[in-house]
């Protein structure tokens, strides 16, 4: 199978300096591939290299045939429109004047007549209806996903490069993604954590820090492989913690025996057994001798501690963590939250949920699901107490924690220790950094500045802050907390989530998600009216 991206010694940096990828070598086929890796290291920005939006800082990028790139969150400008995305304002506009008269005879022949209707048809395939000449601020951003998606394939690529598209997305939107790319007949490079689409690559690439590792098949494949190499990885680790011991164990025994000859040497000279000039010779030939077994002592136990680090790092990349949480004691029989009759929205009159009433007890799990523009998002605004109810009432216990998409509870000037020692003011630095080490932040990776963080890595960071005290919140309410996770950073909050044994309610569209953190019930905006 030819491979239209070639990758070779490939050096990546951030902007600040920070290597990311280093000498890589790497192709891509004219097949559906699966790009995955933990937050930060480097997969929007290898994407961005080889869609020629960014230089790398060494190495070569080769591509054959035409690329579009689908960015993650990327945000509207001022004015942007619909049409824009398919680079077809002026086309719209000649259109619009050809449709009122007022082109003149010259101009006609420059018309595409069709442009509206083959931008409408790709929108529709997304599931989207909406006006070419519509400012894509105020859509929602599962639309803007959707308009993006559309636009993208409108121009018909040889290869396209998908950052995240099932970010933002309901149901629909994601099962449009899915049939894109069961028809895609190109090239496709896919950045996602999304499960259920890896499940439709024909093979995935893993992005660690020990470079890049190609696994054929999809994701099941890839788990089962993981699998396999973990356990690889841990016979290795043991290996060399025991080489390493061995070689503690020899250099102290021939260091042992070397001070046994001295000594005897020592003792035979001191009877007078031995001439002066021979003692002399002896004695340079056991210093020569030691610093010789010193010498290889130290170049043995540097060779073991390299490949120690390097076995202890294999297990770190492919180990799915683990989280132990100090209970909440919230009890069976107790009501964390209460809506009543509810009616809320943004413009008056124009209600987004309407009569609304919901009732959570105990432990509970509950699923918020529905189409984008529902109110899932207006849900959750009403629960933390972010909007007020024009009618009805809202009752809600004082210990609980809310995860908007913007991580708000966080300060994004100072680092993640310095947040965990300020939400939890009774626990010591210790505490703060054992909870932060178990959702992947050890050592000095705990002192980096929020704002600088990615946004799955904010997550991880807000939740460990969270229930890192003695006694973490009643009640945890998450927006689309998979967004922006790298697969690594999901499967440390899923970690996180089913050793919490508060009550949860949580916004999202990932079913894999949904499932593997216990929910106990789901509440569809549409179909049950939350009553």
């Amino acid at each position: 199978m030819s491979a239209p991206i070639v990758l070779s010694k490939l050096t990546l940096a951030t902007p600040s300096g920070r290597p990311l990828l280093t000498d890589l070598d790497l192709s891509f086929a004219r097949e559906r591939t699966g790009l995955v890796g933990r937050n930060g290291v480097g997969k929007s920005s290898l994407l961005a290299v080889i869609a020629g939006e960014r230089a790398a800082s060494a190495g070569t990028v080769a591509v054959a045939g035409r690329i579009a790139l689908l960015r993650q969150a990327a945000r509207p400008r001022p004015g942007e429109t619909v049409a824009d995305l398919f680079d077809a304002r002026v086309a719209l506009a000649l259109l619009r004047k050809a449709e009122r008269g007022e082109l003149a005879p010259g101009e006609l022949a420059e018309v595409d007549w069709t442009i509206g209707q083959r931008i409408a048809l790709s929108l529709a395939r997304f599931g989207l209806e909406v006006d070419p000449e519509a400012d894509l601020a105020a859509l929602s951003g599962g639309q803007t996903t959707r308009a993006r998606l559309a636009a993208l394939t409108f121009s018909e690529p040889d290869f396209v490069l998908l950052d995240e598209p099932t970010n933002n997305l309901d149901r629909d939107g994601r099962r449009a993604v899915l049939d894109l790319l069961a028809g895609w007949r190109g090239g496709a490079v896919v950045v996602s954590h999304d499960r259920e689409l890896l499940e439709t690559v024909d093979a995935i690439v893993e992005l660690t820090s020990l470079g890049a590792t190609r696994y054929g098949g999809n994701w099941s494949r890839y788990v089962e492989r993981k699998d396999i190499d973990l356990s690889a990885a841990t016979r290795d680790l043991a290996e060399a913690e025991r080489r390493l011991a061995e070689t503690g164990r020899k250099a102290q025994a021939a260091a042992e025996r070397q001070a046994r000859r001295d000594g005897a040497g020592k003792r035979k000279q001191a009877k007078g057994g031995m001439p002066r000039i021979l003692a002399g010779a002896r004695k340079d030939r056991s210093e020569d001798s030691g610093g010789e077994l010193a010498r290889t002592a130290a170049r043995q136990r540097v060779e073991a501690l390299a490949r120690l680090d390097l076995a202890r790092q294999r297990v770190e990349v492919l180990q799915t963590p683990s989280v132990a949480l100090a209970p909440t004691g919230l009890t069976a029989g107790k009501t964390v939250l209460a809506l009543d009759r509810v009616s809320v929205g943004y413009q008056p009159g124009r209600p987004v949920l309407s009569d609304l009433s919901l009732s959570i007890t105990g432990p509970e799990r509950v699923a918020v699901v529905g189409r984008n523009g529902t109110g899932k998002t207006t849900l959750l605004k009403l629960i933390s107490g972010e909007l007020h109810p024009w009618h009805g009432t809202v009752q809600v216990v004082s210990r609980l924690a809310v995860f908007d998409q913007q991580l708000s509870l966080l300060r994004p000037s100072d680092s993640v220790l310095a947040n965990c020692q300020r939400i939890n003011p009774d626990a010591d630095v210790n505490t703060c950094r054992a909870a932060l080490a178990r959702f992947l932040f050890r050592g000095e990776a705990a002192l980096q500045i929020v704002g600088r963080l990615s946004g799955g890595q904010m997550l991880r960071a807000g939740l460990a802050c969270v229930l890192a005290g003695p006694q973490p919140p009643f009640l945890l309410v998450l927006d689309e907390p998979t967004n922006h996770l790298d697969l690594d950073s999901i499967r440390a909050i899923e970690a996180g989530l089913i050793a919490y044994d508060g009550a949860l309610v949580v916004v999202s569209h990932d079913e894999a998600f949904i499932d593997a953190i216990g929910v106990s019930r789901r509440i569809d905006l549409i179909e049950e009216k939350l009553e």
